[in-house]
């Protein structure tokens, strides 16, 4: 079985034998006997060459496909990228989290990997849909992520900026837009008028530090 710690704040190992899944390009070192390829199809959750298929079209089209690599073997791996903040969350069984594809780094191979939609994201970089990772199984398995910086975690009630979010657990956010203005259309507001609202008790989100360039940048001086 393959376990994923963190070495320090830039770093993730994982650790074991077995396969898992990781963002292709990010190994950096290991020690044992691996073998690494690249996934055409991304994996298939069990249900063979069609899953495989129908898993790498609805990423293709959502926009949430991410160069996936698996590895197999036995000893120890090491993964980063861009010197990115890396953090892992074990995910206990009957639970799930929706990841941006870009700060997704590694899952563990028993994980459910799939899209979903979220329905919101007009005026945003995030998109309408997450990648979204369920554990099915009886013991816990590990997701990796990466952060442009020292991510934050806050746990609902709250609002994030869709630009920062990273990761969620549990029930999808709704859009929160502010009251328009004259100000709106001529592109003189705060720059927050655009939120997600987390309203799930104990639901825990994930945003990182650092803002994805806007969609749409308008202003009149």
């Amino acid at each position: 079985m393959i376990k994923f710690d963190v070495t320090n704040e830039l770093m993730c190992i994982a650790r074991g034998s077995g396969r898992f899944y990781a963002k292709k390009g990010s190994m950096v070192a290991y020690k044992g006997d691996f073998r690494f390829e690249k996934l055409l199809l991304g994996p298939n959750n069990g249900q063979g060459l069609a899953g495989a298929l129908f898993g790498h079209l609805q990423r293709r089209v959502t926009g949430e496909n991410m160069p996936i690599m698996s590895v197999e073997g036995q000893g120890e791996v090491y993964l980063a990228e861009n010197a990115y903040h890396v953090d892992v969350v074990h995910l206990e069984p009957g639970d799930s989290i929706n990841v941006e594809s870009e700060n997704l780094l590694a899952f563990t191979e028993e994980l459910t990997y799939s899209t979903t939609f979220v329905g919101s994201g007009v005026i945003s970089q995030r998109g309408l849909f997450s990648t979204y990772l369920k554990n099915n199984t009886n013991s816990v398995q590990d997701v990796a992520i990466i952060t442009d910086g020292n991510p934050l975690v806050i746990e609902a009630p709250c609002c994030v900026d869709p630009d920062a979010i990273v990761a969620w657990t549990g029930r999808k956010p709704e859009a929160k837009v502010a009251q328009l203005s004259w100000k709106t259309f001529i592109g003189q507001t705060s720059g927050e008028s655009y939120h997600l609202q987390f309203n799930e008790p104990g639901q825990l989100v994930i945003i990182q530090p650092s803002e994805r360039l806007s969609g749409l940048n308008i202003s009149v001086d």
